[in-house]
């Protein structure tokens, strides 16, 4: 029986004390504490034989913090040989919203590179060590992290919501309905060009 065979019932012994893991349908999902996250992915190459690094990235979880997630795969279970089916692993750890900062897994998984820089960019994650961590996606000027639940839907208060008139609202100047602002639209007295300007 292998390693992998063994989880999620022995984590500790295969992951460390801190660590946890349960088993959804095909899917081994392993949390580790940020300081492990390194060994665990080596652990996962090395152990388990997850040689092929399929994915990272990240979740916000507002009053948790940034859950960052890697998603390797041992293929051919049982060893290619022996057609077994491949076997998949998704390492993940928590950083705090306030310093999310994870050592870089290029090393580990050279592929982890690209997807390290969109996670960076999107969601303010700093992976300390990595070779080239500058923008990906968005323009060199860009403020922000646009994955992040805090991040204001800026181009909400630039352009109006779709519609002249809200449902129920009549054509002959009757009394308005409060306007209702979509999910993630600050109020434009709050924020945007029309901060301040507009009665409350």
């Amino acid at each position: 029986m292998s390693a992998y065979d063994g989880l999620p019932e022995s984590v500790t012994e295969v992951f460390g004390e801190e660590s946890t893991a349960e088993r959804a349908y095909d899917l081994l999902t392993v949390d580790v504490p940020p300081a492990s996250w390194i060994t665990a992915l080596t652990t996962a190459r090395d152990a388990l034989g997850c040689t092929y690094f399929d994915w990272l990235s990240a979740v916000d979880e507002p009053g948790t913090g940034i859950r960052v997630c890697a998603h390797v795969v041992a293929l051919g279970g049982g060893g290619a040989e022996e057609g077994g089916s491949p076997r998949r692993l998704l390492v993940r750890t928590t950083v705090p919203h306030a310093a999310p900062v994870l050592p870089t897994a290029v090393e580990v998984y050279a592929g982890a590179g690209w997807h390290e820089r969109e996670t960076h960019e999107m969601f303010g994650v700093d992976f300390t060590g990595h070779p080239h961590l500058v923008p990906l996606l968005l323009p060199e000027n860009f403020e922000g992290h646009p994955l992040r639940k805090d991040f204001v839907l800026a181009a909400r208060v630039a352009k109006a919501w779709p519609g002249a008139k809200e449902p129920g609202e009549s054509h002959d100047g009757g009394p308005k309905r409060r306007q209702m602002l979509p999910p993630g639209v600050p109020d434009p007295n709050e924020w945007g060009p029309l901060k301040g300007q507009l009665p409350p």
